[in-house]
């Protein structure tokens, strides 16, 4: 008997084939909607029996797409703990599909019974070859049988592979923390920096299989064997079942590599590897004396250098191997032996830093370490030292070509972004291994002609903005103006006030993908908008529109400022002023909500100002005197953007004179020179006086 699982509004909407926001109308709107039956007040779940009722009597004949209600299906016909078998189970059973579609078509004209009674060998039959022994599965039984003839008409339609594809990605969205899938652009150049043709390749963390799959999908590969091991099991089996179905031999195993290894015999042409990071209870105990460890038994706090020397034991001669590593294993003092070790041998090829954003969830920027089983007592004098950090647009590119130059024995130097480093200089006290530290900023970006015209530039801004400093004159008789709470404002109507909410997990929100999100961090800057949705996930869609007054609700001094054009989406920790420009001019209200005297009225956390914008308080002037104010407001805020301006060009001007002096490109001016011993001449003159 299927049980009743619970379903969010997002699985509504992918149930009724319509977007969030319309599951958010359909309960406003339908009294006759199912009423939540747990969840949260702000991300409520729903039967999933009651909603297929509702949405069958509510779709006017409109299709519902098939392999989402196939899906629901599948969580409620086993309990939770054999769902990722029965996927897996199906991943074996459309692996016959795919091989055996003829045989399948004469089989399934028969009765449930003749097909039940042989099925279950057939799939062994078929799945024996690509997936080197895999486990009977359980579901080809007569009573599956209507499930399986549904997963087969989906697979006839949008085929095996997609089909497989689809559940698969639908279970780890469900259990997600058990999902462990390198980005594709980084996978792709983890295969590419594998070389053109390894024939049997490893990962030892294999998770989702996303490396091992990039490496059989590059263009022109000879890859024979694919294997792979992982510490879940359920995702073990997921893995094989979906490598099956995109590659000629695959053998994925159940453990953890580094206490259980699963290919303790086999010598591979590439191992790629994303393997868990930080782990303190890695094994370091009972594999002390481990044979794995040529390089030196890893430190027990250092689980990354284990993984890198597991890697190497597993290759042949001549094996490449590329492992994805946090950036601490590069300099850490605990690990400094090994890493000599490694360059002295001739083992580490390259070190490649990545930008950071490229692995998600990453708060630093993660490198990939290529290494190379040595094939010969020749001792490479040179490592590759690539950093990408700042080309997260092309930073696949620019490392495989770097690369591509370094194998080729071409000048690999490219200033600022990759270097061949001789070994004798890695071979210092520290052997801090980061890229950064080898590479110098491009020798074109210290020319004395780009100092003289950023010094030039400055000059130019530093001259406008005193033209920018509005004038003031004495009032005539100084006093303090009579001020009016905002909220008594809001009541007369003369501006509304809007305020953003965030989208909870399984919430709808009623805001399209991919539009411009305005940031209380942008407003506080005095920037254009920096986000976007979804990666900002907000609930409301309302614009900004030029005139609006925008607040951040936390900062570390009142800020307020006018909407210049219109167009983003109010973001999140911010209020929004729409004044009514008959009645309030924008530059008038945002000169006083920003000025100190509203600090009475706002609560101070630490160091910042909580603001409730319905405390602050405004003098009630006529509209033509707060149009004089606003404009000198306007004035003090465009001031104040040039003065923003003028810094951050200093800043890098600082910068720029620093580096062309250090490295080599500028000297001091002959001039500054004289003026020193002058200065000095002077000095000592006037020192030697009676």
């Amino acid at each position: 008997m299927d049980r009743d699982v619970q379903v969010t509004a997002a699985d509504i909407a992918r149930l009724g084939d319509v977007g969030r926001a319309a599951v958010s109308n359909w309960r406003r709107r339908h009294d006759d909607f199912p009423q939540p039956v747990g969840g949260t007040a702000t991300s409520p779940a729903f039967s999933l029996g009651e909603i297929k009722e509702w949405l069958l009597g509510h779709s006017d004949g409109k299709p519902l797409p098939a392999r989402e209600w196939l899906w629901q299906d599948l969580r409620a016909g086993v309990p939770e703990e054999e769902l990722a078998d029965l996927i897996a189970d199906l991943g074996a059973f459309l692996v016959y599909l795919d091989r055996e579609d003829d045989d399948w078509a004469a089989l399934s004209a028969t009765d449930d019974a003749a097909v039940a009674a042989v099925l279950p060998e057939r799939v062994l039959a078929a799945c024996a070859a690509p997936m080197q022994n895999p486990p009977p599965p359980k579901c080809l039984i007569r009573d599956r049988l209507p499930l399986l003839r549904r997963v087969a008409a989906l697979a006839t339609e949008d085929g095996a592979k997609e089909t497989f594809t689809f559940l698969r990605e639908r279970y780890f969205e469900l259990h997600s923390k058990r999902m462990y899938a390198t980005p594709e652009p980084v996978a792709r150049l983890m295969a590419e920096l594998c070389g053109p043709s390894p024939e049997i390749v490893l990962d030892p963390a294999c998770g989702s299989g996303a490396l091992l799959k990039a490496l059989r999908d590059r263009p022109g590969n000879q890859v024979r064997h694919l294997l792979g091991q992982d510490a879940d099991e359920a995702t073990t089996r997921l893995t094989a079942a979906h490598l099956a179905l995109h590659a000629a031999t695959v053998r994925v195993s159940h453990g953890d590599s580094l206490r259980q290894n699963a290919f303790p015999g086999t010598r591979v042409d590439a191992v790629v590897c994303n393997p868990p990071f930080n782990d303190r209870a890695w094994g370091y105990e009972e594999l002390t004396a481990d044979p794995r460890w040529e390089y030196g038994l890893p430190p027990r706090m250092e689980s990354e250098l284990a993984w890198i020397q597991h890697a190497l034991f597993q290759l042949k001669p001549g094996g490449t191997a590329v492992v994805l590593m946090p950036p601490a294993v590069a300099g850490r003092r605990s690990g400094r032996r090994i890493r000599a070790q490694l360059i002295r041998r001739g083992a580490l090829k390259a070190v490649i830093t990545l930008p950071l954003g490229s692995i998600p969830n990453m708060a630093v920027a993660l490198a990939l370490w290529v290494l190379r089983r040595p094939a010969d007592s020749q001792t490479p004098d040179h490592v590759l030292m690539v950093d990408t950090s700042d080309r997260p647009e092309d930073f696949a590119r620019v490392a495989a070509a770097a690369w591509a130059r370094f194998e080729a024995g071409a000048g690999a130097d490219e200033p600022g972004v990759s270097r061949a480093v001789p070994s004798i200089e890695l071979l210092d006290d520290d052997v801090d291994l980061t890229p950064a530290r080898y590479l110098a900023p491009p020798s074109a970006d210290l020319s004395p002609e780009r100092v003289t015209g950023q010094r030039n530039r400055v000059a130019d801004f530093l001259r406008l903005a005193a033209e920018l400093v509005p004038t003031v004159e004495s009032a005539p008789e100084p006093k303090d103006l009579p001020m009016v709470p905002l909220a008594e404002l809001l009541r007369r109507g003369m501006l509304t006030i809007h305020h953003q909410s965030p989208v909870r997990p399984g919430e709808p929100s009623e805001v399209a993908d991919g539009l411009t999100v305005l940031t209380a961090e942008d407003v506080v800057d005095g920037t254009p908008p920096t986000a976007t949705t979804p990666d900002v996930a907000v609930q409301h869609e309302i614009i900004v529109r030029p005139g609006d007054v925008l607040v951040p609700n936390i900062a570390r001094r009142p800020v307020a400022r006018v909407a210049g054009e219109g167009g983003p989406v109010l973001g999140l920790r911010l209020s929004l002023l729409r004044p009514d420009p008959a009645l309030l001019d924008p530059h008038f209200v945002a000169g006083f909500l920003s000025g100190s005297v509203n600090l009475r009225n706002y609560v101070t956390v630490g160091s910042r100002a909580q603001v409730d914008v319905r405390r602050a308080e405004l003098p009630p002037l006529p509209i033509e005197e707060q149009r004089g104010y606003g404009e000198t407001f306007r004035k003090l805020a465009e001031f104040e953007a040039s003065l923003r301006r003028v810094a951050t060009l200093g800043e890098d001007l600082i910068q720029l004179i620093s580096d062309g002096l250090t490295h080599g490109a500028v000297r001091p001016s002959t001039e500054d020179i004289k003026n020193t011993e002058h200065t000095e001449n002077t000095e000592n003159d006037v020192k030697e006086k009676p």
